[in-house]
């Protein structure tokens, strides 16, 4: 299924432009669709769902364990619900979630609460390096085991509980964490109560807010997400917006970019997405949000941009929930911005599908751009728009979409003579990514 390998190369600098474009749809959303629509009682219906590997690798786990789901046409989907608990599979059989830490930090959760599931779990190169701490120790409050002792990696086995109890959780940034307590709670005996100290993206909650004697959410105070065990589920009718993460490294390309202008339809914007536009809104980019709507409490609207000059950015630890994917674009807005830019509490981007503060880094010095890092903070010295058509850069296989990316971004206003290996792996998230960019004026060569 994984895309076959190639590399790009890439030795031109973008001429200006003035489009309309829709970018791929939301992935944190699709992923959830068919998690949550598989434990639903009742027919899901999904439009708009984002085909990329990382959701093509969930729909083949959630099916392995037993779910029916119809590909109606492209991007709709309709799942066949069993209800909660109704997940099996043979004992000792793989589940293999690829590069997908999403699919495989929810789809446990559902299942280390779910009767007599032994199940051996992987990922791709990339995924099995990156810490499963925090989720192996989440998911063994509601009884789950996980076997080698003391390994927190994948590959991995896991014993569901065979008495699952609800806890109480106090949730921190990662909203896949919160939302496999979620999940998990949602079949276990007795009551969850997740107190979230930070906000964090709130999709798994808005898919389930239907169901009143499930899922309760308290936010007067300090936001408190009750969960009640072992009730009926509705089934879920949502069509899915564009992904506010791809259209990021869109926005960011066109800000840069002199004389150029860019209209993004109908994006998702729900709250805790939209970091990356607020933090650059505030710095008097020129960025509009305009025809908003609001569908299954999922606000959507569309996006227009228009290049201009922006100042060195500075943010702190608070903003990091609502913009852990869009970091590394602004660290190239910054390496383009005349100033020091400096990004605090960013700690958790070293477990992501790389070190990705570390790896931008590198990046950027590649192209005689100063950065400072260390454990919680990036200084970025911006040396503003720069030609580097005598430099060089080359990123190796990473395995990191994001990575790749912005290194695209980068080269192609810089002029940069630029080699990205294996960027295939943009199409987990992005598989309309080098459609877009050739759209918008880019030239590349892939090399295969």
């Amino acid at each position: 299924m994984t895309s076959k390998s190639f590399n790009i190369l890439l030795n031109s600098k973008i001429s200006n432009f003035n489009k309309i474009i829709e970018v791929d749809s939301d992935k944190s959303l699709s992923i959830r669709s068919f998690v949550i629509g598989s434990i639903c009682q009742g027919v899901s219906k999904v439009k708009n769902v984002l085909e990329s590997d990382d959701v093509k690798f969930t729909i083949l786990a959630c099916r392995k364990l037993g779910a029916k789901i119809h590909r109606i046409r492209p991007g709709y989907y309709k799942i066949f619900g069993r209800g909660l608990g109704s997940f099996s599979i043979k004992k000792n059989s793989e589940l293999n979630f690829s590069n997908s830490g999403t699919a495989s930090r929810l789809l446990l959760g559902v299942l280390c609460t779910t009767p007599n599931i032994q199940v051996k779990i992987k990922g791709d190169r990339s995924l099995n390096k990156r810490s499963m701490k925090n989720l192996i120790d989440l998911l063994s409050q509601f009884g789950a085991t996980f076997l080698p002792k003391n390994k927190d990696k994948f590959p991995l086995k896991m014993l569901s509980s065979i008495a699952p109890i609800g806890i109480k959780y106090k949730a921190g940034i990662s909203a896949q964490l919160k939302s496999a307590a979620i999940l998990a709670g949602l079949n276990s005996n007795g009551n969850t109560y997740i107190e979230e100290t930070k906000n964090s993206r709130d999709h798994t909650e808005n898919l389930l807010l239907k169901n009143a004697q499930a899922i309760k959410i308290n936010s007067k105070k300090k936001k408190i997400i009750s969960v009640f065990g072992k009730k009926y589920l509705k089934p879920i009718k949502l069509k899915i917006g564009g992904d506010p993460s791809s259209a990021a490294f869109y926005t960011a390309l066109t800000l840069l970019n002199k004389n150029s202008s860019l209209k993004i339809k109908n994006i998702g914007l729900n709250p805790t997405r939209i970091g990356f536009f607020d933090i650059l809104k505030k710095q008097k980019a020129k960025i509009k949000f305009s025809n908003l709507k609001k569908e299954n409490n999922e606000l959507r609207g569309d996006i227009f941009v228009e290049s201009c000059n922006l100042k060195p950015i500075r943010t702190l630890p608070n903003i990091y929930s609502r913009t852990t994917d869009e970091y590394l674009i602004l660290f190239v807005i910054a390496a383009l911005t005349k100033g020091i830019s400096s990004f605090k509490g960013i700690a958790d981007l070293a477990n992501k599908e790389s070190s990705r503060a570390h790896e931008m880094k590198k990046v950027l010095a590649q192209i005689g751009v100063q950065c400072k890092l260390n454990k919680n903070e990036m200084k970025i010295y911006g040396n503003g728009m720069i030609d580097a058509s005598d430099k060089k850069i080359k990123v190796g296989n990473l395995g990191d979409h994001r990575v790749a990316m912005c290194v695209f971004i980068l080269s192609i206003l810089t002029k940069a003579k630029t080699s990205i290996k294996n960027f295939e792996t943009v199409f987990s998230s992005s598989p309309s990514f080098l459609k877009i960019m050739k759209l918008l004026g880019a030239k590349f060569e892939i090399q295969r």
